[in-house]
C-alpha cells in the first residue's frame, strides 16, 4: 500500500503536468500524510538539508565549465580535432558528433553543455552535406548521453550523494562503459550511413591534423588533470570541479581570447539556471528519500525483487529494464533521485 500511494501520488502529479520536482514534494505529502506524521517544518527541514552538500557543490561549477568551454571556443576546437581524424569516412560527419562527445565528455560532464555544443556545430553542417535532419538531430542527441559516463560526471556526482558512495572511484569506474557506449553508438550509425548515399569531405592532411591537435591541446589538457589529479588524490571531486571551471576560464580568456568579459555575465547566468534547476530537484528529492527511508520501502522492495536476488546478472537486468522504462519519462536527475534510495538496498542486500 505504501509503494502504491508514493507511486500513484508521484505519477498522478506528473500526469496532471506538475513539474517533476514539486511532483516529488506533493508524493511526499502524501506519504507523510498516510504515515499520520505530516508535519510542514520536517518537510522544509528535509528541503534545505537536501541542497546543503559539499559534494553538490560540484554540480555547478561544472555546468559552468561547460558553459565557458562552449563560449570560449574549447568545445568548437574538439570538434575540428574529431573532423580533420575521422570526417573522411563514409557518414564521417557522424562519426565526428560521436568523437567529438566522447571528447567533450570528458571535459565538463554535462550532457546539456555537450549536447547545445554538438548541435550547434554539425547539425547545420550534417544537414548541408545531406543527411536527415531528424536523424543527424537524433544522433547528437544520443552521443551527447555519454557525457554523464565518461567522468568527470554531473550525474555520478548526485548519484554519489543520494546513494553515499565514493564519488572518486564512481568517476575511474565510469571511463570504459562510457567508451563502449560511444562505441555501440558508432557501429549503429556506421549501418546507418550505409543506406546514405552522400559525399564524405575529402581526408585532411597529416598537417592539418597536427594543426587541429596543437590547437586543442589546452582542452585535452583539462580531462587529463581532473583524472590524474583525482587518481593521485590531490583533489576531491568538488574540488576537481572548481579547477575544471577555472582552467577553462583561463584557456578562454587568456589562451583562445574568444571569451570576452562582458560575455561573463551572460555565462554565468546560463549555468545559474540549469544548476538551479537540478539543486531544486536535489532537494525536493531528499524529502521521498527520507520517507522512503521512514516507511521502510526498500523492504518492500527487496521482497518484490526475491525471486532475482539468487542471480546477481539476472537482478541487474531487470532493474536495467525498470530504468529504462522510468527512463522514458524523466530526465537523467530524476530519475536518478527517484530510483537510488529504492534500489540501493536491493544492489546491497544481493551482495553486489
Amino acid at each position: 500500500m505504501t509503494v502504491f500511494i508514493f507511486l500513484g501520488s508521484l505519477l498522478g502529479a506528473m500526469a496532471l503536468g506538475i513539474p517533476i520536482a514539486y511532483s516529488l514534494l506533493v508524493s511526499g505529502v502524501a506519504l507523510m500524510w498516510h504515515l499520520d506524521m505530516f508535519d510542514a517544518q520536517i518537510l522544509a527541514q528535509n528541503v534545505i538539508n537536501g541542497a546543503d552538500s559539499f559534494p553538490l557543490l560540484a554540480v555547478p561549477f561544472f555546468m559552468l565549465a561547460g558553459e565557458i568551454m562552449n563560449v570560449g571556443g574549447l568545445s568548437s576546437r574538439i570538434v575540428k580535432l574529431a573532423l580533420t581524424l575521422v570526417g573522411h569516412k563514409r557518414g564521417g560527419l557522424g562519426f565526428v558528433a560521436i568523437l567529438a562527445a566522447c571528447m567533450l565528455a570528458a571535459l565538463s560532464g554535462s550532457a546539456v553543455a555537450d549536447t547545445a555544443a554538438l548541435a550547434a556545430l554539425l547539425l547545420p553542417m550534417m544537414v548541408k552535406a545531406g543527411h536527415d535532419k531528424a536523424r543527424s538531430g537524433g544522433l547528437i542527441a544520443s552521443a551527447g548521453i555519454i557525457a554523464p559516463i565518461i567522468p568527470p560526471s554531473i550525474g555520478f556526482v548526485i548519484f554519489g550523494v543520494a546513494a553515499n558512495v565514493s564519488i572518486s572511484k564512481l568517476f575511474l569506474a565510469g571511463i570504459v562503459p562510457g567508451l563502449l557506449m560511444g562505441l555501440s553508438i558508432a557501429l549503429t550509425w556506421y549501418f546507418v550511413a550505409k543506406r546514405e548515399n552522400i559525399q564524405p569531405p575529402p581526408k585532411a592532411s597529416f598537417k592539418e591534423q597536427l594543426t587541429a591537435l596543437r590547437e586543442s591541446l589546452w582542452a585535452l589538457g583539462l580531462p587529463v588533470i581532473v583524472i590524474v589529479g583525482l587518481k593521485m588524490g590531490v583533489f576531491t571531486p568538488t574540488e576537481a570541479a572548481v579547477v575544471a571551471a577555472v582552467y577553462a576560464l583561463l584557456v578562454s580568456v587568456l589562451v583562445y581570447r574568444e571569451l570576452k568579459l562582458h560575455q561573463l555575465y551572460e555565462v554565468f547566468v546560463s549555468a545559474a539556471k540549469t544548476t538551479a534547476v537540478i539543486m531544486f530537484l536535489v532537494a525536493a528529492a531528499m524529502v521521498s528519500a527520507w520517507l522512503i527511508t521512514v516507511a521502510d520501502i526498500p523492504s518492500q522492495m527487496i521482497s518484490l525483487l526475491e525471486p532475482f536476488m539468487g542471480n546477481q546478472t539476472l537482478l541487474l537486468i531487470a532493474i536495467m529494464f525498470l530504468v529504462m522504462a522510468v527512463g522514458t519519462a524523466m530526465d537523467m536527475t530524476p530519475t536518478i533521485l527517484i530510483m537510488t534510495p529504492v534500489l540501493m538496498p536491493v544492489i546491497k542486500a544481493a551482495g553486489i
